[in-house]
């Protein structure tokens, strides 16, 4: 079991930045690969970030070069800063842990653990 605990959301005016922090135990982290997902009212969870066990990370097109995701194997933590927010990053984001995989995968399917969600509200 993994649990994860997300945290870091709020309101921002667009062009603003926030970092999110996902704070997980009950496994040994640095096997976990993180991801990041983003969820609208009514819409199917999309893929925000990843990031391997060994560091590589992956993006989403639309928050590529925007938003950077990391990890500190040390604090047990991930992280998503976010820069440049738009009134289209308003979202309930949530971590997720992946304990099988090796690679970074974008299907919600894969990720077998999840945080409980943090609303990010971008608007002036």
């Amino acid at each position: 079991q993994v649990q994860l605990v997300e945290s870091g959301g709020g309101l921002v005016q667009p062009g603003g930045s926030l970092r999110l922090s996902c704070a997980a135990s009950g496994r040994t982290f640095s096997t976990l690969v993180m991801g990041w997902f983003r969820q609208a009212p009514g819409q199917e969870r999309e893929f925000v970030a990843g990031i391997s066990r060994g560091g590589i990370k992956y993006y989403a097109d639309s928050v590529k070069d925007r938003f950077t995701i990391s990890r500190d194997n040390y604090k047990n933590s991930a992280y998503l800063q976010m820069n440049s927010l738009k009134s289209e990053d308003t979202d309930v984001y949530y971590c997720a842990a992946d304990q099988s995989g090796i690679v970074v995968r974008s299907t919600p399917k894969e990720y077998a653990y999840w945080g409980q969600g943090t609303q990010v509200t971008v608007s002036s």
